[in-house]
């Protein structure tokens, strides 16, 4: 005998799932609250006509109505789930006896009282199969029925049910089964029947029965039919259900979260060499991705049951979801939903299956929204902007100096001064009081930004200002000693940040990446052929510092400068006296000089101050990405 006519149930106790139905059911029998018709709703298989069937010997029952029938009077003995039936209950199939004629001749038979029962019950399966003029021959009798004559429809689709009859019911919505729960099922009945299966089969069961109790009982009957000493065993109940194996599952993903377009395409190639259906495969693909979001979304999602996989299954997926972001997975379930449609039907469903495979690893190729919010997330990720660590390191690194000085930085404008004037102050945040200028300390120098114009002559009195030794500026001494020895000059820190500007260009020309991490990135200083950058971000410096980024810096510099100097930036903004390359004190500026040097394009651009709006770099990528994608409409 099939499992699911074994083990159909006796009584609303074994009932499993529909609590929400039975309850109230025998709620209302105990109190002898009985109406004179009833419809039960839900997909097949959920248990509506074993329910109806279990109402009839319930209210039958010699000791009813009741909702624990004693099994043992005549009625209960008939009504039994193997029984041979009553002759006061009939089970009509309106598949076939939904007619008109069929309905006047139930219609007729139903003013009769019962033989030897309590109640006349008529049980019409697949309701709303009656045509019209049935439920129109059926009307009256159902609004007004007599007193021992109780009717129970049983349909998949009640809204075909006619309204005016499905007013005159109490309306009872069945439900297809969780997987928790229907993994007990399962579990109660194997150890019923003596046999094991391996904890991987459990989820292929599972979902070839769609939650359906009847069908996932029929598919475990016909795997238990072809178990080889009482076990069934993983690789027989995958080859005869059709299901995807898990491991070219989890190549896939793996493939598409390293972008790896030769894995991904060898995952096909396996899939169909295996035999498998493409359109299985995409299936099976897509729940995968929904058991990522959702693993994602609720971190318990195992054990309250929403996700039902093996543990070293669930272990996987917890290391794939940490490698591919929410966005990204949902676009992966959005494309893969999308070529589930065009397959169905398809003459050439594996074609179909690797043009999937193909949009799955191109973003830039569509502008919907799902496919900009993955490469948002990509370029978040690639920036590590949203690192909570890194903003705390930038938030804990002490201050440099308690004293404020100008900073090294081609922002600086060299101002103007007259003989009678005081000397410049240093540039620095501004304060809401004034305070007083900042001593320098020994060995701390301003660099000047370009060649000093000639100075104005002193008066008489004055004696000339000193000329500054080479030997206090590094970077000037060992410019001095290469042009002594016959070379040229190597560049010092302070050349580097004059054309820092047209070093960012050429950066841009390689990497557009690469130069928006440069937004916040000083020179701080030219030691051992490395070029030392300073930044405030402590995620974007560590990503300059990367080899990737660090090539495109220096083959800027080697295009620009003709250097080959190692790329290394650090944490900071400022610069520390060992590392600075001093100089004389910044000269006095001539006004006219000052324009002509402006006018010619000598002077840097202004630089940030600490009181200058800083440009965010989430901002910059955005920004860029906007650009790419206005771009990739212009060309299309």
């Amino acid at each position: 005998m099939a499992l699911y006519r074994k083990y159909r149930p006796a009584t609303f106790a074994e009932v499993v799932g529909q609590e929400h139905v039975t309850e109230p059911l025998s709620t209302a029998l105990a109190a002898h609250r009985i109406n004179h018709a009833y419809l039960f709703s839900g997909p097949r298989g959920c248990g509506k006509t074993s329910s109806a069937r279990i109402l009839a010997r319930s209210l039958n029952c010699e000791q009813g109505p009741t909702p624990t029938p004693c099994g043992e009077c005549d009625s209960c003995v008939a009504l039994a789930p193997n029984g041979p039936g009553s002759v006061d209950v009939v089970e009509l199939d309106a598949a076939s006896h939904g007619g008109v004629n069929d309905t006047r001749e139930l219609r007729e038979h139903a003013f009769y009282t019962p033989a030897q029962s309590r109640y006349r019950i008529f049980i019409i399966d697949e309701a709303h199969m009656v045509s019209k003029e049935g439920f129109n021959a059926l009307l009256k009798i159902v609004e007004e029925p007599p007193e021992h004559l109780i009717f129970v429809f049983a349909t998949t689709e009640p809204d075909k049910v006619l309204a005016t009859i499905r007013s005159r019911t109490h309306h009872y919505p069945f439900r297809l089964l969780a997987p928790r729960t229907m993994r007990g099922l399962i579990e109660g009945i194997l150890a019923s029947e003596d046999v094991e299966i391996d904890d991987a089969v459990f989820p292929l069961v599972i979902r070839a029965g769609g939650g359906s109790p009847r069908d996932t009982l029929s598919v475990l009957d016909q795997l238990l039919a072809g178990a080889d000493g009482n076990r069934v065993h993983y690789p027989q109940a995958l080859a005869l259900l059709g299901a995807t194996d898990v491991a070219l599952i989890d190549d896939a993903v793996d493939a598409l979260a390293a972008g790896d377009a030769a894995a991904l395409f060898g995952a096909v190639e396996s899939v169909v060499d295996a035999g498998h259906d493409p359109r299985r495969f995409a299936i099976d693909l897509l729940e995968r991705f929904r058991d990522l979001i959702v693993l994602q979304a609720v971190p318990d999602a195992a054990s309250r049951g929403v996700v039902d996989a093996p543990g070293d299954v669930l272990d996987r997926m917890r290391e794939q979801m940490v490698r591919v972001g929410p966005a990204t997975l949902a676009r992966y379930a959005e494309v893969v939903h999308a070529g589930l449609g065009e397959m169905r039907g398809a003459t050439a469903p594996r074609l179909l299956l690797e043009v999937v495979c193909a949009r799955l690893l191109m973003p830039s190729a569509s502008d919907t929204e799902a496919a900009l919010l993955q490469r948002v997330e990509r370029i978040e990720t690639r920036l590590d902007i949203s690192i909570p660590a890194g903003e705390a390191a930038v938030s804990a690194a002490p201050p440099l100096a308690d004293k404020q000085y100008t900073r090294k930085t081609p922002a600086l404008t060299p101002q103007t001064a007259t003989p009678d004037a005081p000397p410049a102050r240093p540039i620095s945040a501004p304060s809401p009081t004034p305070e007083p200028e900042p001593e320098p300390e020994p060995g701390l120098q301003i660099e000047p930004e370009s060649e000093p114009p000639p100075q104005p002559p002193l008066p008489a009195s004055e004696p000339p200002a000193p000329e500054p030794e080479p030997a206090t500026a590094p970077a000037a001494a060992s410019a001095t000693s290469a042009t002594s020895a016959g070379g040229p000059a190597e560049p010092s820190a302070a050349d580097v940040r004059k054309v820092w500007s047209t070093v960012r260009d050429k950066v841009r020309e390689r990497s557009r990446t690469t130069e928006v991490m440069l937004s916040g990135a000083i020179v701080r200083v030219v030691q051992d052929g490395t070029l030392i950058l300073a930044h405030e971000s402590a995620p974007l410096a560590k990503r300059l510092s990367e080899q990737r980024n660090a090539d495109v810096i220096r083959d800027a510099l080697k295009d620009l400068l003709g250097v080959d100097w190692r790329v290394r930036c650090e944490l900071g903004v400022g610069m520390p006296a060992a590392e600075a390359d001093a100089v004389a004190p910044e000269p006095e500026s001539d006004p006219v000089d000052e324009r002509r040097a402006e006018e010619d394009g000598m002077i840097a651009e202004v630089g940030r101050d600490d009181a200058a709006p800083r440009r965010d770099p989430e901002e910059a990528a955005l920004e860029l990405l906007q650009t790419e994608l206005g771009a990739r409409r212009i060309d299309g």
